[in-house]
């Protein structure tokens, strides 16, 4: 459980409502467990911080020094990490879909030149610091829907002084009969898939959906 506050002043009103809830629902705490009035911390294995959530930087790092992979083990290792920080990676499905091919019933494991390229594509992109930021009530936020032959992806934002703040990345790779749907099928499956993800975001906020010149906006449903 987390309880974060935006001023500092507010917190201890913010603690004394929380424990009122957990005294109502008879819930303990376990005391050595807990930690009062902190910048920051590990939670649930992300980064929580006064800027926003960021991603665990031992997860980055276990990417970045990571070898290419020599076998199918390795590949499904290295995919099975790049999944843990899909939500700070933008259009994680199609950096990964070189990774994805390898994994295909093949009697000899190839580790190719498109792979080794989007290996070191994703290296130099999670060198830089990814950060999550948590949306202001009530304030519109806006999804950028976009496809791929073997991907769907969309991006939630607030926009603030002129700045897009990044919330969720949300990515889905395409295989049956999905793949074989026309662009705006594709894009409807992506806004599917992001409201399912985001439901709680679609019921607090309004919603303005971008995608290939296409703009509507959905109302508060919360």
């Amino acid at each position: 459980m987390l309880v974060k506050s935006e001023k500092g002043e507010e917190h201890v009103k913010d603690l004394e409502e929380t424990f009122l809830v957990l005294r109502k629902y008879k819930l303990k705490l376990n005391p050595a467990k807990c930690a009062f009035e902190v910048q920051g911390g590990r939670f649930l294995g992300f980064m929580v911080t006064q800027r926003g959530i960021e991603a665990n930087h031992l997860k980055i790092k276990a990417i970045i020094d990571m070898k290419a992979p020599t076998c199918l083990n390795e590949a499904q290792r290295l995919i099975g990490r790049i999944a843990a920080l899909n939500r700070f990676i933008f259009k994680s499905a199609e950096k990964s879909l070189p990774f994805f091919k390898t994994l295909r019933k093949v009697k000899i494991f190839k580790w190719g030149t498109p792979c080794q390229l989007a290996f070191e594509e994703l290296k130099a992109y999670l060198a830089r610091l990814l950060l999550l930021v948590k949306p202001s009530p009530r304030e519109t936020l806006y999804l950028y829907l976009s496809v791929a032959p073997q991907a769907v992806n969309s991006v939630l934002i607030q926009e603030e002084e002129g700045k897009q703040l990044l919330i969720y990345n949300v990515c889905k790779v395409l295989n049956g009969a999905d793949g074989r749907y026309t662009p705006i099928e594709k894009m409807a499956l992506a806004l599917v898939v992001t409201a399912r993800r985001l439901h709680p975001y679609f019921l607090s906020h309004p919603i303005g959906v971008k995608g290939q010149d296409q703009y509507s906006t959905k109302a508060n449903v919360g």
